[in-house]
């Protein structure tokens, strides 16, 4: 144990969530000497198929995470990608050969894959508290006390809320999520389907100027991702927490009887892995009150359209646990995570502005435009490194 472990008073910490950003922290606080333990709703880790990004900055922590090799070992190998017209009829089907990752590139893997490599990282080193969640917490000079769904009464030095963009633990401490919820203008629907099309290691889109379908097979046979993403005016803030309102919010804004949108429709309302949002992002003037601080979504989400959702819950993840590391209590520490993180949050979020453009051609002209470009194509560019991925340098912890 180093010498800042010896002095640090804080050593007691509750994490809230099980996804990404909470097992991330609980490992860099382990490896740090904290006494950690998770709580998670759900009755285990949640996995689901659906591709998300391992960019920059990110890359470098699960190196230091040791899982990179087995990231690697999970990177979807996308074959070819066919864009289909508003009748269903073919625009492209182009190779994505071209965007293969090297061996110093980003990553791009299932989120089950990524969520086990996490938990198995750290599962034997924090205590993990399935099928529960916080239902109060009671700031105290000595420590904060927490109240769990189940009735258990424990008191921790810390709290960390990496419950995701609708926070529990956000609502508990900051009150409620809509003065920090600034919406982009659109939902999404996620699922897994039968693949009745036998997609392999590929990925088929349909566009209407304001709605997006997608079918995605990372691998072969067996079933693939569903996505239906849709304009809205207004947050439906009414369904968040509300699961058939959800399928039946999606099925209405997709009445079209063309190419798999009747499959994929009825697919969604059977599916048992549902995930339905709003396209958005969290912004907070401050990421921590008292003993608790916030991580990745439930602090900063930065709304898919930047990709970067994963990479700065990872990121944060690792700066937040490592201040917590190298000050003698936690409120120094909150302030350094911010000083350290937000101007990289920053960037990343602002990667947003003008997305929901490229996402969701607004006119019929402009989708003709963006079709005649596809069809000159005969593969898919690679996509160029951006330098906000990278525009964070990992402090060394330890």
């Amino acid at each position: 144990m180093t010498e800042t472990h010896r002095r640090h008073r804080d050593r007691s910490v509750l994490v809230s969530g099980a996804s990404i950003a909470g097992p991330a922290i609980a490992y860099w606080l382990h490896r740090h000497g904290f006494d950690v333990t998770v709580v998670e709703k759900a009755a285990a880790v949640r996995g689901g198929g659906y591709p998300i990004d391992i960019r920059g900055t990110a890359l470098e922590v699960v190196r230091r995470m040791n899982i990179l090799p087995r990231l690697r070992k999970a990177h979807v190998n996308t074959r070819r990608v066919t864009f289909v017209d508003a009748d269903g009829s073919t625009i492209a089907a182009l190779s994505a050969e071209s965007m293969a990752i090297g061996a110093d590139g980003d990553l791009e893997v299932q989120r089950g894959d990524l969520t086990e490599a996490l938990y198995d990282a750290v599962r034997e080193s924090a205590t993990f508290l399935f099928d529960d969640s916080v239902a109060t917490l009671d700031d105290r000079p000595d420590g904060i006390g927490v109240t769990f769904r189940s009735g258990a009464r424990r008191t921790f030095d810390v709290v960390i809320g990496a419950d995701g963009i609708h926070s529990h633990t956000r609502r508990l401490v900051f009150g409620p999520e809509e003065p920090f919820h600034h919406y982009l203008g659109a939902c999404f629907a996620g699922f897994t389907v039968p693949n009745h099309l036998g997609l392999s290691h590929e990925g088929m889109l349909w566009n209407t100027p304001s709605r997006r379908a997608a079918l995605y097979a990372a691998g072969s046979g067996g079933q693939v991702f569903g996505l239906l993403s849709f304009k809205r005016p207004d947050p439906p803030f009414g369904v968040f927490r509300d699961l058939d309102a959800q399928r039946e919010l999606v099925a209405a804004a997709f009445p079209d009887e063309c190419w798999e949108i009747p499959r994929m429709v009825a697919g969604m309302r059977a599916a048992a892995d549902l995930f339905f949002d709003a396209i958005s992002q969290i912004r907070m003037t401050s990421w921590s009150r008292g003993r608790v601080a916030l991580v990745g979504d439930a602090a900063y989400a930065p709304s898919f359209l930047t990709g970067q959702g994963t990479s700065l819950a990872l990121v944060g993840a690792y700066v937040l646990a490592g201040e917590l590391a190298t000050h003698t209590g936690h409120a120094e520490a909150f302030d350094a995570y911010d000083r350290v993180l937000r101007p990289f949050v920053t960037l990343n979020q602002e990667l947003a502005n003008g997305g929901d453009t490229a996402l969701f051609p607004a006119t019929e002209e402009s989708l003709k435009e963006r079709n005649a470009a596809l069809r000159a194509l005969s593969a898919l560019p690679a996509e160029p490194a951006h330098a906000t991925y990278s525009a964070l340098t990992l402090p060394d912890y330890e």
